[in-house]
């Protein structure tokens, strides 16, 4: 699944929710959601990205982009 590291980023500010508590809910390292946020991490499991939107209470698809179907 790709991430969009900008609207991660985004909705946790947005909740005023530290990259640290994050990392807490979803017991992801700190330094590994960093890298999400920054896009320097392309792809990712579906189940991190669950993890991730149920920590900041969003759907999935609020934190990733939309793939283009042929």
């Amino acid at each position: 699944m790709t991430p969009n590291g900008s609207a991660i980023r985004a909705i946790r500010e947005a909740q005023q929710l530290s990259i640290r508590a994050l990392s807490e809910r979803t017991g992801i390292n700190r330094g590994y959601l960093s890298r999400l946020e920054r896009e320097l991490i392309r792809e990712t499991t579906d189940e991190r990205v669950e993890v991730i939107a149920q920590a900041m209470r969003v759907p999935p698809a609020a934190i990733t982009h939309k793939e283009m179907k042929p």
